[in-house]
């Protein structure tokens, strides 16, 4: 004899329910309705009102389940027989709204189109052009290889070793330059960055009425690499041009040209975010306020005509175990939405009374709080705290943030008070942002004048919040 743990398909189910954020959720349950066929819906319990809110620290209680011994009942006709139940009422049912619209059908077709990507963009533009079949087949080969940023990084040498019968070496060297002149934006299709800017500077320069861009393509062709360390008195001394030159020349190539010309093309998608929980202030008491955004999700139901059907002795054995079976699985799941809502709930308190100086002031008094010991506060395993913030936004006076944001270490500063690494961020940034930008501060400044706030940091330690905000060295920061 041995002990060993095993998951249960019901907790597993709860685990899966308990992780998915609100529009995976609605997806989950449409896939167990049409799989289901003792499942229905009604309407929504969570209309908004107070049964959908919370005032923080205050107990919720979860939608009652449903007992393993009673279904829930529906209103069903006296004359509904057990085809009907079979038959008419999922068999090539439409779901429809009151007004007899079908909900799926409007949003497919309000559904925004699959953009183009880049590669077709180009292929488009090449299409229209008339040129030889030869130059024409190598552009097609190029255009292949242009990454997201609009370059082609990979040498002849390995493109070649790809190339399809009719193509030479020869095609794709001529073709090249012509890509580059006859392809749009400016700078597609550049090998390297310098080649990248010089093109869309002799796009500039053909403009009509166009300022004169010498001092411009100097820089660029023979001083980028200073410029990219912002060693401008190096570049002065070499060049003979003066600091404010080649500050306002720097300055219109920030204004003009763009380092990714094939993101001008194709832009990343951005993901549709939806709350899963708003906070907001109670304009008569000023506590906060937690409401889940579940008003869509439907109220799940067991057709009361196969709970009938599934105790009646009349009917076959395979059918009664096929109805039991999907009984059991109907009751999980309605108990699993009902404990993910009230876990939410019990976690989203715990943290807007932690976390109540981030709402009422601002980033920099964001407080640690690990998952453990909101875990031990509410007698739950972290995991499942783990599980309950994955994926998960809410909505707050401040906008919209990842759940697991509020979830940091952190550290004390000198007066004892408790300051997530989020917040210490934050001072950092304050102190970049309004440092004077002829003389910037360097690590060790920036140790000095944190520890003027109360907070002890070592050098290396703010050299990696720098890096991880994407804030370049003193040096590099640095106004002439």
């Amino acid at each position: 004899m041995n002990q060993q743990m095993k998951l249960v398909p019901r907790m597993i189910q709860s685990m899966e329910i308990l992780q998915l954020p609100i529009m995976a959720l609605e997806e989950r349950i449409d896939e167990e309705l049409a799989a289901n066929p003792v499942l229905e819906k009604l309407d929504s319990p969570y209309d908004a009102g107070p049964d959908n809110s919370t005032v923080a620290g205050m107990p919720v209680d979860a939608p009652p389940a449903a007992a393993d011994d009673a279904a829930p009942a529906v209103d069903t006709p006296p004359d509904l027989t057990w085809e009907d139940g079979l038959f008419g009422n999922r068999i090539g049912k439409v779901n429809r709204s009151d007004d007899g619209r079908d909900p799926k059908m409007e949003a497919m077709a309000n559904a925004a189109a699959r953009s183009a990507s880049l590669e077709e963009e180009l292929l488009g533009q090449w299409n229209l052009l008339d040129l030889d079949e030869a130059t024409m087949a190598a552009g097609r080969q190029l255009i292949d290889w242009v990454d997201e940023d609009g370059f082609i990084r990979d040498s002849l040498d390995v493109i070649c070793r790809q190339l399809p019968p009719g193509v030479k070496r020869q095609d794709l060297e001529r073709t090249i330059p012509i890509l580059q002149k006859r392809l749009e934006p400016p700078g597609i299709c550049a090998r390297n960055m310098r080649e990248c800017l010089l093109l869309q500077l002799q796009a500039l320069a053909e403009e009509p009425g166009a300022p004169d861009l010498s001092i411009a393509t100097d820089l660029v062709m023979h001083h980028l690499d200073d410029l990219e360390m912002n060693r401008l008195p190096n570049i002065a001394r070499k060049s003979g041009y003066s600091v404010e030159q080649i500050n306002r020349a720097r300055a219109y190539m920030a204004r003009h040209l763009t380092p990714r010309p094939g993101r001008l093309l194709v832009s990343a998608p951005v993901p549709a975010v939806t709350p899963d929980a708003i906070i907001e202030p109670d304009e008569q008491t000023g506590e906060y306020l937690i409401r889940l955004t579940d008003d869509r999700i439907p109220r799940l139901c067991i057709n009361d005509v196969y709970t009938r059907m599934a105790r009646t002795k009349a009917v076959d054995t395979k059918t009664r175990q096929f109805l039991s079976g999907n009984i059991r699985n109907a009751r999980w799941l309605i108990d699993s939405i009902a404990q993910r809502r009230n876990t939410l709930l019990r976690v989203l308190r715990v943290v807007v009374d932690r976390q109540k100086e981030f709402i009422d002031l601002g980033p920099e008094h964001l407080k640690p709080l690990p998952m453990t010991g909101v875990a031990d506060q509410l007698g739950i395993h972290v995991a499942t705290v783990s599980r309950a913030v994955a994926e998960k936004y809410v909505q707050t006076p401040r906008g919209v943030f990842p759940l697991r944001q509020f979830f940091t270490g952190g550290m004390e500063n000198a007066s004892g008070e408790s300051m997530s690494w989020d917040a210490v961020k934050a001072r950092l940034l304050d102190l970049i942002e309004h440092e004077n930008k002829k003389q910037p501060l360097s690590d060790d400044d920036l140790v000095d004048k944190l520890k003027e706030q109360g907070i002890t940091l070592a050098r290396r330690t703010v050299a990696k919040y720098r890096k991880l905000c994407k804030i370049a060295p003193a040096r590099r920061r640095r106004e002439f």
